[in-house]
C-alpha cells in the first residue's frame, strides 16, 4: 500500500479528526446549547464516564424518539442496557460467543478473503469496499448465525439502509432522528421478522451455529427469549460488521496517506496488529457514545442534572496528549495503545476480537496478493455519513501484482 497525492487537499475524515484537538482545547467538559447536550472530550473523563454505568446510563430510551419496530430490537440490545439486566444478557451471549468460537473462524475468514480477492484477480483497479471490506464481515456473521448462503445478500441490503444516514445532517437533532427512524422502520420490521423466523427454526432444529448456542445458553436458570434473541442477533449483524468494514477501509486509506507505512509493515509483518490498533485510535468508526445522566453529578466543575444527555467523545479522547505521546502522529509501532474505540468498562465491545481477527487476515492477504495497493484519486472516494459512522462507502484502489 503506497502513498499517493500527498499534496492533495485534506480528506473529509482527516478534516473531522483534526477538529477533535481543537474541540478538546475549548473545554474538556462543556454544554452544547445548539444540541442540548453535554460533551466530554478528554481521555480520563471519558474513561470515568464509561466505567460508571450507575451515574451515566446506557439506556437512552427516555431521551430518544420512540418507534414500535425499534422497541422489538431494543429488548435484546444489551448495549443500551444497565446493570443488572445488562450483566445477565451479556453473560448469556458470552457463553455462545467465546474466544474459542472466534479463533475457530480464522480458517474460514482466510478462505473467504481469498475467494473475494480471486473475484478481482484480473482487475488492476477495483472498489476495496465492494470487493472485500463490505462482503467479508457480512458473510462471516451470516455463516456464524447459520443463515443460508443464498440469503446473505439480505444482510447487506439491510445494513446499507440502516447505516446510510441519508436522512441525517452532521449534527442531527431529535426531529432528524425521528424522520430517520420512520424512514428505516420498514427495513427494521423486515429484519425483525426474518430473525424471529430463523430463531424459531433453529429452536425446532438446532444446528452447530451461534443461534443454536444462544438458544441453549443459560445463566441462573434463565435463557434468552425469542424476542430478546431478535435484538441480539440484529445487534450482531449491525455492529458486528460495520466496524470491520470501516476499519478495513480506514486502514487502507490511512496507510496510503502516510509514506513508509506499507514498507514498514511488509518488512515486519508482526507490526500488523499494532498498526490495526493505531488505525482504530486514529479513526474510530463510532467516535461518540451517548449516555444519560442518571443522577445529579459534578463533572469537570460543571453540575449536570439528572436526565441530561451526555456524549463521551472517543475520537477526542484518543488524541489526548495527557494519555498518548504525540497523539497527532500516526505511528504503527505505538505501544501501549489504550485507545477507547471499543469502549471501556462493562460495555466494552464483545465483538472486538472478531473485528481484529478479520482485519489482520484481510490486510495480510492484501499484502501477500499485491505488491502495492494505492488510492489513485482521493476525489473518487465516497464517504459514509460521519454523523453515523466514520468510514468510506466506496474506496477505488489501484493494485500492482508481484
Amino acid at each position: 500500500m503506497t502513498a499517493r497525492q500527498l499534496g492533495s487537499p485534506e480528506l473529509l475524515l482527516e478534516e473531522i479528526s483534526n477538529r477533535w484537538s481543537d474541540d478538546r482545547e475549548a473545554g474538556v467538559v462543556r454544554y452544547e446549547e445548539s444540541q442540548g447536550l453535554w460533551q466530554v472530550l478528554d481521555y480520563a473523563t471519558v474513561a470515568a464516564v464509561l466505567a460508571d454505568p450507575l451515574t451515566y446510563s446506557s439506556d437512552l430510551s427516555s431521551l430518544a424518539p420512540t418507534q414500535e419496530d425499534f422497541e422489538v430490537f431494543r429488548q435484546g440490545n444489551f448495549v443500551g442496557m444497565d446493570p443488572p439486566h445488562h450483566r445477565r444478557l451479556r453473560a448469556l451471549v458470552s457463553q455462545a460467543f467465546t474466544p474459542r468460537v472466534v479463533q475457530g473462524l480464522a480458517p474460514r475468514i482466510e478462505a473467504l478473503c481469498a475467494r473475494l480477492l480471486d473475484a478481482v484477480a484480473d482487475q488492476d483497479r477495483f472498489d476495496l469496499v465492494d470487493a472485500l471490506a463490505y462482503p467479508l464481515p457480512i458473510i462471516v456473521i451470516a455463516e456464524l448465525l447459520g443463515v443460508p448462503a443464498d440469503e446473505h445478500r439480505l444482510f447487506q441490503d439491510w445494513a446499507s439502509v440502516l447505516f446510510s444516514g441519508d436522512q441525517l445532517g452532521e449534527a442531527p437533532d431529535m426531529a432528524d432522528l425521528s424522520r430517520a427512524l420512520e424512514a428505516i422502520a420498514p427495513t427494521v420490521r423486515e429484519m425483525n421478522g426474518y430473525m424471529l423466523e430463523h430463531i424459531r427454526a433453529r429452536r425446532a432444529r438446532p444446528g452447530d451455529d451461534l443461534t443454536s448456542r444462544l438458544i441453549a445458553a443459560e445463566v441462573d436458570g434463565v435463557r434468552l427469549e425469542d424476542q430478546q434473541m431478535v435484538g441480539f442477533v440484529a445487534l450482531l449483524l449491525v455492529a458486528g460488521h460495520v466496524t470491520t468494514t470501516a476499519l478495513l477501509g480506514n486502514a487502507v486509506l490511512t496507510f496510503d496517506r502516510h509514506p513508509g507505512t506499507d514498507a514498514a509493515l511488509r518488512a515486519d509483518p508482526g507490526l500488523l496488529p499494532s498498526a490495526i490498533e493505531e488505525v482504530l485510535r486514529w479513526l474510530p468508526p463510532f467516535a461518540e457514545l451517548g449516555r444519560r445522566v442518571a443522577r445529579p453529578v459534578v463533572l469537570g466543575g460543571h453540575e449536570l442534572p439528572a436526565g441530561s444527555m451526555l456524549i463521551a467523545h472517543l475520537g477526542a479522547a484518543n488524541r489526548d496528549p495527557a494519555r498518548f505521546h504525540a497523539p497527532d502522529v500516526f505511528d504503527v509501532t505505538r505501544h501501549p495503545n489504550p485507545h477507547l474505540t471499543f469502549g471501556h468498562g462493562i460495555h466494552f465491545c464483545f465483538g472486538a476480537p472478531l473485528a481484529r481477527l478479520e482485519a489482520v487476515i484481510a490486510l495480510r492477504l492484501l499484502q501477500e496478493r499485491f505488491r502495492s495497493v494505492a488510492v489513485p484519486s482521493y476525489e473518487d472516494i465516497v464517504y459514509q455519513n460521519p454523523a453515523v459512522i466514520l468510514g468510506v462507502r466506496h474506496l477505488p484502489v489501484e493494485v500492482v501484482r508481484p
